[in-house]
Formats: structure tokens, C-alpha cells, sequence
């Protein structure tokens, strides 16, 4: 194994637990990339992104261009000498120039087994997908949306249960294992890379707030994925009563009768129960405008007749019953 210098360029969580593997192994970290500072929160404060905060606790050199397209930015990179430049959820789009400064180019650290979901989102495409298995892939990047050639996959199983937040911590663990190994031997990586199959590539593209809204005529499999995905970014909602409600977990459930959609049809001290396209989703855990989020057992105690038996959930504030 030979020493790197390395620049790493990422921003968010995801990225900053990879740039903590890398401080921990033998290879130095001569300067780390994010993106400018962002305002964030209800109070719309000026952040910076966990990557900065860590580099900044590190005392690493920290540069935030708000583009890599100029020869400023490309000259800056140049002055760090880098042996590879390794980029994880950074944001930017890196061009030709880029690629084209460190000795051994750059590589990345994607959320997905490639080709499958190339793109912004690979994270929530997979659970809104249903998909049983996700995964890591280093890839030496080129110019094209994730179409590097393939150093090393690592697969992850995607459990039933699994949120967007369980399946990210998953494959951040995976992530971390795999980065490391292939810069401990990059060279010989490389050399055995394995192209991509454009055939079977398919975009992971950024979710929007709109596809938080639930839409009850589809199955309880669907919302129940939704949901899933959901978390820790923009978790499913719908409305009861005028009320904007978020459903945050749930299990979905077989039905034989054909039920009106978005009806509340079963009602515990534990769950309720919601009639979707021919199946039904129990709902366990839910959050109310300004609360933090609750098990259904405890908002039962306060608001029993909220979830009662004949309630109706709907796509818009208009309250149904």
C-alpha cells in the first residue's frame, strides 16, 4: 500500500462519515471541498455543511467554490499536488478539467450498484422502487451522470423495514469499507475496473415535496414505500380534517373488500388502519403540524376521535368524512 495525498469534495452527512474513514487510515487529507454555505433550519441561518464542520474540528484546509468550471478554482486544485481526488456527495458538477489534475484522476463513492441508479436520489429511488438489495459502487469518475467505470460494488440488503435513514447508515458503513480498501490498492483497482452496461442503467432523479402527498388509490405496498422513503427528507403526508398529518411509519396489509380509499376503517388504543387500492396500511407512528413525531398510542390518548372509524384522508385541506 502506498501513501496518497488526497482532496476530498463532499457535503452532506453521507460524505462526511466517508472523510472521517479516510482520516483514520494512512493517507493524508491535503485539502477538503464542499459546497458554499447554505441557510438551513426554521431560523434560516447560515450553516456550514457537516463535511466543513469536520474538516474545520480537523484543522484541514477548506475550499468552497461556488463552481469548478473556472481556471481559478482549476488552478487551486493544481497547488495541492493531489495523487486522486475523492468525491462523495458533493454536489458540483466536476468538468473534464478536474478530472484531469490528480495522478490517478478522480473517484467516487456512489449510493447504488451501478448502473442502477445513477443519479441525485439513489437512496429514495430504491425503497420507492421496493427494491430488495442497494449498494455501494467506487467508480473512477469521467464526464459523464455516474458513468464511470466500476472499481468496486459492495451490496447492502434493503429490509422491509428499512427507512431512507436505516438504508443510508447502511450503506455509509459499506461505503466507508469499500473507499478505503480501493485507496489502499487503487492502482491495482483500476487496472481491473469493470465498464458500466448503459443498457441496463436507469436516473435516480431528485425527489420533489410533491411526491410526499400520498395518493390513496395506489397499493398499501406503495404508500408503505413511500413512507419509507420519506424519512429524514420529505416524509409522506396527507390531510384529515383540514389537518395536514405526516405518516411516518406503517405496515401494509392484505384486504379482500373493496373499501372507499383514504377511509380509516380500523381503530386501536396501538394503530389505525387505512383503506388503500385493494389492501390496507396500519399506521404506527405519525406528526402533527409543529410537533415532533409520536407513536399512534400515545396521540390516542389526547385525540382518539381524530383517527375514528370513518375518517377520511384526502389530497387537499378539505376534510372528508
Amino acid at each position: 500500500m502506498t501513501e496518497k495525498r488526497i482532496v476530498f469534495a463532499g457535503t452532506p452527512t453521507f460524505a462526511a462519515a466517508h472523510l472521517s474513514a479516510i482520516l483514520k487510515s494512512q493517507h493524508e487529507v491535503v485539502a477538503v471541498y464542499s459546497q458554499p454555505d447554505r441557510r438551513a433550519g426554521r431560523g434560516k441561518k447560515v450553516l456550514p455543511s457537516p463535511v466543513k464542520e469536520l474538516a474545520l474540528a480537523e484543522k484541514l484546509t477548506i475550499c468552497q467554490p461556488a463552481s469548478l468550471r473556472n481556471s481559478e478554482a482549476q488552478n487551486r486544485l493544481k497547488e495541492f499536488g493531489a495523487d486522486v481526488l475523492v468525491v462523495v456527495a458533493y454536489g458540483l458538477i466536476l468538468p473534464k478539467e478536474i478530472l484531469d489534475i490528480p495522478k490517478y484522476g478522480c473517484i467516487n463513492a456512489h449510493a447504488s450498484l451501478l448502473p442502477r441508479w445513477r443519479g441525485a436520489a439513489p437512496i429514495e429511488r430504491a425503497l420507492l422502487a421496493g427494491d430488495k438489495v442497494s449498494g455501494i459502487t467506487i467508480m473512477q469518475m469521467d464526464e459523464g451522470l455516474d458513468t464511470g467505470c466500476m472499481l468496486l460494488k459492495s451490496e447492502i440488503m434493503i429490509e422491509e423495514t428499512d427507512s431512507r435513514d436505516d438504508l443510508e447508515n447502511n450503506l455509509s458503513l459499506a461505503g466507508q469499507h469499500s473507499l478505503i480498501a480501493v485507496l489502499d490498492n487503487l492502482q491495482e483497482f483500476q487496472k481491473n475496473c469493470e465498464k458500466q452496461d448503459n443498457y441496463q442503467a436507469c436516473y435516480a432523479e431528485k425527489l420533489h415535496k410533491s411526491e410526499a402527498l400520498i395518493n390513496w388509490e395506489a397499493s398499501a405496498e406503495t404508500i408503505n414505500c413511500q413512507l419509507r422513503a420519506g424519512i429524514g427528507r420529505f416524509p409522506a403526508y396527507s390531510f384529515l380534517n383540514g389537518q395536514r398529518v405526516r405518516l411516518l411509519s406503517g405496515i401494509p396489509l392484505n384486504s379482500k373488500d373493496s373499501l372507499q380509499a383514504g377511509t380509516i376503517v380500523e381503530s386501536t388504543k396501538e394503530s389505525f388502519v387505512v383503506a388503500c387500492k385493494d389492501s390496507l396500511l396500519e399506521v404506527l407512528q405519525i406528526q402533527f403540524p409543529g410537533k415532533k413525531p409520536t407513536l399512534v398510542r400515545d396521540a390516542q390518548n389526547s385525540q382518539s376521535r381524530t383517527f375514528a372509524i370513518g375518517q377520511r384522508f384526502s389530497t387537499t385541506e378539505h376534510s372528508n368524512v
